[in-house]
């Protein structure tokens, strides 16, 4: 396949790839400008996918933008960069804290995690029923985060949602758990009403928004299917820049993570598969259980922080641009130190992937002479590598490959290569950063299915995984 040219259309991502061991040095890309809001689906539609499995779960997922269809194309983006460098920010934080909680709060616990819902509903969520009988409520959906959490009435402090408050008392499975239950003891420092000895959770973000409440239990329902007894933060007051969706169903490694906890019947594995804002003809989509591992998927192992535990972390060894390995770049620049400072994570919540400086810049060093027959444009926010592609139905662009240890992940253009603005602006998607830790963002990650198996410790891709 060496020199010869594919056909991706920016408007779909889930199109044929070149094949991971033998890429091309160029890719064909067809110009396209930014996508408008998706529509949020009818309640009918959340309902009609099918089990993948007995055993599994699958939900679809929809992007924040769904949320702001009044708003133009150019503003969905800028607000997206937004989110994303909030987020980023606040992930090099924590981080460096190596899982160093805030100040204690006045009932003496605290619980520090990263989440794109304090930068505003983060970036993709699903509607889950909570209770019995089941109230279904829009959830955002986080490999950054771990303690799921809603908020619940009565509510001293709550944000705007789209959905009504939670009402405990009208749940026959709602309950409440004990200060000495081993539930309470997987918070990292736990807090207890000494009037009704009950569990007490609190969770801050890095922008200063905050959740607390009382640590319970409470069947969930994923459409038709029943998961009883997932302990849920139940947030009495919950204070920031959370908007619209109820809560946030925590996907990270933790303890207290949804497949942490529902490790036994789901096998420890989910997966999922973005598609880009403006592909209508296939949704995003989560699964749970063996039926969410792709058969096509390339596995990498999963590294461990030894000092933050709710990160997917992942060995990157170097990256290709072109045919050719990036000189300059290689796996000392992601390297994972036993202090907990740098490596490389997967974040569903982060956008545009973050590569350690040295590496980011030469990386686009090469992309930049790859493409030396483009037409450069002025920067654009965070992106310093531009192109001007008004008036050009396809151009060829260098190929893009991620080699990870055990798995070489190509990337079809659309996921490097995107528009900024209507005028036929486009950027190369990566930027670099002053911090020792690199992230591999949702656009990169798009037509992708991302398998998470945290019981073989190892992540997976698999190209064309929406279909």
């Amino acid at each position: 396949m060496e020199g010869k040219a594919l056909l991706f259309s920016l408007c779909f991502l889930f199109l044929s790839l070149p094949s991971l061991s033998s890429p091309p040095i160029f890719q064909t890309l067809i110009p396209n400008s930014l996508p408008s809001a998706p529509s949020l689906p009818f309640e009918s539609e959340l309902e009609s996918e099918s089990l993948s499995a007995e055993a599994s779960l699958a939900l679809q997922l929809h992007h924040i933008d769904a949320l702001s269809a009044n708003k133009t194309p150019e503003q969905l983006f800028h607000l997206r960069l937004h989110r994303d460098s909030r987020r980023v920010e606040s992930i090099a934080a924590l981080t460096r804290r190596g899982n160093a909680s805030h100040a204690p709060s006045a009932a003496g616990f605290s619980s520090s995690v990263i989440s794109g819902l304090s930068q505003g509903s983060g970036e993709y969520f699903t509607r889950i029923g909570v209770g019995t009988p089941a109230r279904y409520l829009y959830m955002v959906l986080d490999t950054g985060s771990d303690i799921v959490w809603l908020q619940c009435a009565p509510c001293r402090r709550c944000y705007s949602q789209s959905d009504p408050i939670f009402v405990p008392a009208k749940s026959k499975t709602y309950a409440g758990i004990s200060c000495s239950s081993p539930l309470c003891r997987r918070l990292d420092s736990p807090g207890c009403n000494t009037r009704r000895r009950t569990c007490l959770y609190q969770v801050t973000y890095g922008d200063g928004s905050f959740t607390v409440g009382d640590l319970s239990t409470e069947t969930l329902t994923f459409r038709r299917s029943h998961v009883n007894g997932v302990a849920i933060g139940c947030g009495h007051d919950n204070e920031g820049l959370f908007v619209g969706a109820a809560g946030l169903l925590g996907l990270g490694r933790g303890r207290l993570s949804f497949p942490a906890q529902t490790s036994r019947r789901f096998n420890g594995k989910f997966s999922y598969c973005l598609v880009d804002r403006s592909a209508t003809s296939k949704p995003s989509s989560i699964v749970f259980g063996d039926a969410s591992v792709s058969r096509t998927a390339r596995f990498t192992p999963m590294l461990l922080n030894p000092k933050l535990d709710t990160f997917y972390y992942v060995e990157l060894l170097g990256i290709s641009v072109g045919g050719t390995r990036v000189p300059g770049v290689s796996a000392s620049l992601f390297k994972l130190a036993q202090t907990g400072n740098g490596g490389v994570i997967l974040d569903s919540g982060t956008s545009v992937t973050r590569l350690t400086r040295p590496a980011y810049i030469a990386m686009r060093d090469a992309f930049r002479v790859g493409a030396k027959n483009l037409k450069r444009a002025t920067s654009f926010s965070l992106f310093d590598t531009c192109f001007d592609l008004s008036g050009l139905t396809e151009v060829k662009v260098p190929t893009v490959v991620l080699h990870f240890r055990g798995a070489d992940v190509s990337l079809p253009a659309t996921n490097y290569l995107i528009p900024v603005d209507t005028n036929g602006k486009f950027c190369f998607a990566f930027a670099g950063t002053a911090s020792g830790l690199s992230i591999i963002g949702n656009i990169q990650q798009q037509g992708f299915r991302v398998v998470y198996d945290l019981v073989g410790s190892r992540v997976g891709f698999a190209p064309r995984g929406c279909v």
